[in-house]
């Protein structure tokens, strides 16, 4: 990611001085509310399912970077941590746990200066690299291609691989889903039966170069488009392994960038019913809440700048919007997916660790970023394929936290967003519609309701999330469900003693779901009345008749 823009600042701190502006109705481009005379609101209309949100939207990402991969993931055969061909085991359960869709790798960044034939064979004779970006340590290449792929296999996810564009070559990129993918004898199938793996692999998505605007290559776009057909021509489905090829796209508001791919597939039929030679678009935008150099404390911040890291993580459904209507301009029937594969908080590193390393703590503010980008992300479900947050372990806004000298792992308060938010996975998105009886604030130049909210169903049962984002006070709000009849309710809430609350080896559940009891049944059929605390993520999950 490029400082691209000059970070816009906020007029006023607190949430009741700061200035109103009249409520939007259309929840295409952000958050929105509408006005009401009576209570806060939010309107279901059970039996009016729209798009599936697809389960990858809840995707991760794990690139080669400070101790994401080594120490995270990969601790090696020899390591007292518990582990399985030196992965991790309690890491492998906790994301079980989560049923992460699909998983990112190797970058990134370094995704442009990984030549995968340096990962495979016997780790011993693996050549070294420097990881130039990250560091600028030395990498061994002792977690390739083998390790990933094993990894895969023992998360039951699937993989998304991306390759080298930046410093590789067609022939490189092309050699590798063959040693991937097929299954007879040719050169690369057999050289991966030399290195101890038979069958092939399962590799439904290749990502074609990372940021080629950046650290990818600093191409201009139309260049970039033209290596990203020539380089995914030769990305071939081999042995009925059918390939979504992901061309590298824009970084925030770069929609000259998404344009120049789009106008790059015109009248290049791949396969029948998708548009070719790539099937999909990424995208990638980062939260934080000061400029480049100076993004801000994980843990330290002030009410300001709770509410303007709220404001831009909300601001990220904006950017989908915005490149999802370039999309549909080429390709109004939605054959191109567009995929978010780097999102989420990025903070001043921890004191005292490597700046290289993008280590950062994880509070309740980091778990409603993720809340408000799932929101986003459900009601633009027609479009978006897939999104990965950056990143799993122990980098950015992570999952997972394991301590460097104990090897103790944490969940972070993040975590515990995913988890509650699992049934959304392939379930049909439901318009929530939220109604506020006070006027909604703007920061940083956009509205910004206190409440935020999306459903899904699945036919059975639907599942409501619920964001309070007032940092002190609880909001009451009624639950107003139409169209099918509810014959049970349970509610979860995740909020912490303040909104800089985090989890540590010494205080892992400081931040953790628990039962939500402040739920009421109202006389007026289909309607709850819910207390959220302040700062605070609530799932309720109900139960429907017919």
């Amino acid at each position: 990611m490029t400082d691209s823009a000059p970070a816009p600042t906020l007029a006023s701190g607190l949430v009741g001085a700061l200035t109103p502006t009249h409520a939007r109705t259309s929840g295409s481009t952000g958050p929105s509310a509408a006005p009401t005379d009576g209570p806060a609101r939010v309107v279901i209309d059970l039996d009016l399912p729209g798009a599936t949100i697809s389960r990858h939207l809840y995707g991760h990402f794990a690139e080669h970077l400070g101790r994401c991969i080594y120490e995270g993931f990969y601790v090696g055969e020899d390591s007292e941590i518990p582990n399985t061909r030196g992965i991790r085991d309690d890491v492998v359960e906790a994301l079980r746990a989560l049923q992460i869709p699909n998983l990112r790798w190797p970058g990134g960044c370094f995704a442009d200066d990984y030549h995968w034939k340096d990962g495979i064979g016997p780790r011993e004779q693996r050549p070294r690299m420097v990881n130039s970006h990250w560091g600028d340590i030395v990498e061994d290449n002792s977690f390739g291609t083998h390790e990933f792929m094993d990894l895969v296999e023992l998360l039951g996810t699937e993989a998304y691989v991306n390759g080298n564009v930046g410093s590789g070559t067609v022939a490189e990129m092309s050699e590798w889903i063959e040693y991937l993918t097929r299954a007879d004898d040719s050169p690369m199938a057999s050289l991966r039966r030399e290195n101890g793996r038979d069958e092939p692999w399962k590799v439904p998505f290749f990502g074609i170069g990372n940021e080629a605007w950046g650290c990818g290559g600093n191409m201009r776009a139309e260049d970039y488009a033209a290596l990203a057909r020539q380089y995914a021509t030769y990305v071939r489905d081999h042995a009925g392994n059918e390939v979504t090829r992901i061309a590298a796209g824009a970084s925030d508001h770069d929609y000259a960038w998404t344009e120049a791919l789009m106008q790059a597939m015109k009248g290049l039929e791949k396969r029948e019913g998708q548009a070719g030679p790539f099937q999909a678009i990424s995208m990638h935008y980062y939260t934080m809440s000061g400029p480049w150099q100076d993004k801000g404390s994980a843990t330290e911040f002030t009410d300001e700048e709770w509410y303007l890291t709220l404001s831009r993580a909300a601001h990220a459904e904006e950017l989908v919007a915005r490149h999802a209507t370039v999309m549909d301009h080429y390709d109004p029937h939605k054959k191109v997916g567009l995929v978010f594969d780097e999102w989420g908080t990025w903070w001043n590193v921890e004191p005292g660790t490597n700046p290289g390393f993008l280590y950062q703590q994880n509070t309740v503010r980091d778990a409603l970023v993720a809340s408000i980008h799932f929101d986003g992300f459900h009601r633009h479900a027609d479009r978006l394929l897939m999104a990965n947050i950056a990143q799993t372990v122990n980098v950015l806004q992570a999952m997972i936290l394991t301590d460097p000298d104990t090897g103790a792992l944490v969940l972070t308060p993040t975590y515990h967003v995913f988890a509650m938010n699992a049934g959304h996975q392939d379930a049909r998105a439901l318009a929530a519609h939220v109604l506020l009886p006070e006027e909604v604030a703007e920061v940083d130049g956009r509205a910004l309701p206190m409440i935020s909210a999306s459903a899904s169903t699945t036919g059975s049962t639907a599942l409501v999330s619920l964001s309070n984002l007032d940092v002190a006070e609880e909001r009451t709000l009624v639950l107003d469900l139409r169209g099918r009849s509810v014959t049970g309710h349970t509610a979860t809430v995740l909020t912490g003693a303040s909104s800089a609350a985090h989890n540590t080896p010494e205080q892992p559940d400081a931040v953790a779901p628990t039962e939500l009891a402040d739920v009421r049944e109202l006389e007026q059929e289909g309607r709850l009345e819910i207390t959220l605390p302040p700062h605070s993520f609530a799932t309720v999950e109900l139960q429907l008749g017919e």
